[in-house]
């Protein structure tokens, strides 16, 4: 794990991790259920996680250097917990 909450001037990550010079930028969304935290990452929260992940690469060289990915971890209400890795692309 390398940050929570990294705040750019794009806007915040959740979580920002590396495995095997692998870069994973996750959202975390939690709603009622895992459905509605599926829905709830819009296009537009798409862009702004894409936009702040390329602010943070920037201010962070040298991560990254077998690729990255945007992974998405729905929460629901009942303590249901999903990671869907690779959710989405730049």
């Amino acid at each position: 794990m390398l940050a929570r909450r990294a705040r750019t001037p794009a806007g915040e990550i959740d979580l920002v991790a590396e495995r095997e010079q692998l870069l994973a930028f996750i959202e975390v969304k939690a709603r009622p259920s895992l459905r509605s935290a599926a829905e709830s990452l819009s296009p537009r929260q798409q862009a702004r996680i894409m936009a702040a992940a390329e602010i943070w690469l920037a201010t962070h060289p040298g991560h990254g250097m077998a690729g990255m990915r945007f992974d998405v971890m729905l929460v629901a209400a009942d303590g249901a917990v999903r990671r869907i890795t690779d959710a989405f692309r730049a």
